[in-house]
């Protein structure tokens, strides 16, 4: 249900801005101190056990124009991606904010076994005319998000979910790696302020609905939700529906209670998740040098 009565929290505009600034200055991630290090092979890569699959969340910041000028080039987020998936053993990565020409290259350098599918960021006008997002950068395509994998992609669906009438419409979109005996999930929630017809209006709640109805016992799921942890200080904790942090886990929730976890932006808030009922073995953030959001790692078992 779209809910219009409950007001929104800080600054509002149509355009995209960092998440940063229109999180509550207040509400910082709660630090969990204890890390997760991971065995490495003699070549480096990580060893992964049996039965054990690795999924990364990561807002690579490749759209220039959305104050990303100084998070580097497509060649040096596309070496991060490298990294994570040679020497972290990331095998499913949920992309936001990702062009389409470093999604191609990404899975180009990471050899033939890797799939991914891409859905775009639309722009709808005042007449409700829809233009996608161009990266700035020459041939960089279009904008969006993205699951890239090393392992066929099944069953690939775009969620529904309210979206803003007029201004930017993110998305959440689903597939399946039957390799990894995975279902996966990405999710880009819309800012607050961000349908400039109706600026009161809060769309995350529903929009965590969608996409918790999408998962099943065998689903991770996240991406970047544009929102803090539900906490006694954070006054728009009610968007986040009951199951999560209870019937899925987050991936750096330290125990039941726990609703924090280690900053994913570089300001120093948690907006980067992903959520499992499956058995978690590890969680590690990592700070790739080329986006001022850091990459979320899950370590699940799935066998």
């Amino acid at each position: 249900m779209l809910r219009r009565t409950r007001p929104l929290r800080g600054p509002r505009s149509p355009g995209r801005r960092r998440a940063r600034q229109l999180l509550p200055a207040g509400i910082l991630a709660v630090l969990v101190a204890a890390s997760v290090s991971w065995p490495t092979t003699r070549e480096g890569a990580v060893a992964l056990a049996p039965g054990e699959v690795r999924v990364a969340t990561w807002n690579m910041c490749g759209v220039r124009q959305w104050n990303c000028q100084d998070t580097g080039d497509g060649s040096r987020k596309v070496r991060a991606l490298e990294r994570l998936a040679g020497v972290d053993g990331v095998r499913v990565f949920l992309l936001q904010e990702v062009c389409a020409g470093d999604l191609a290259a990404a899975r180009s350098r990471l050899g033939s076994n890797w799939h991914s599918t891409f859905t775009a960021y639309v722009h709808r006008d005042a007449h409700n005319r829809g233009t996608t997002v161009r990266c700035a950068a020459h041939g960089q395509g279009t904008a969006g998000i993205a699951i890239l994998a090393s392992s066929p992609l099944s069953r690939v669906t775009e969620v529904p979910a309210q979206q803003p009438s007029a201004g930017l419409r993110r998305g959440i979109i689903c597939a399946t790696a039957a390799v990894h005996r995975l279902r996966v999930c990405n999710a880009h929630l819309s800012l607050p302020g961000s349908d400039p017809a109706h600026p009161g209006w809060e769309f995350r709640d529903d929009q965590l609905e969608s996409l918790m109805g999408a998962a099943d016992g065998r689903t991770v799921f996240g991406g970047d939700l544009n929102s803090a942890p539900p906490s006694a200080r954070n006054r728009s904790g009610w968007i986040w529906p009951r199951g999560f942090f209870r019937r899925f886990q987050e991936c750096d929730q330290a125990s039941p209670s726990s609703r924090g976890g280690r900053a994913t932006l570089a300001s120093g808030h948690k907006v980067d998740y992903l959520f499992t009922a499956l058995p978690r073995t590890g969680c590690s953030v990592h700070d790739t040098g080329a986006s001022d959001h850091y990459a979320l790692v899950l370590r699940a078992k799935t066998g």
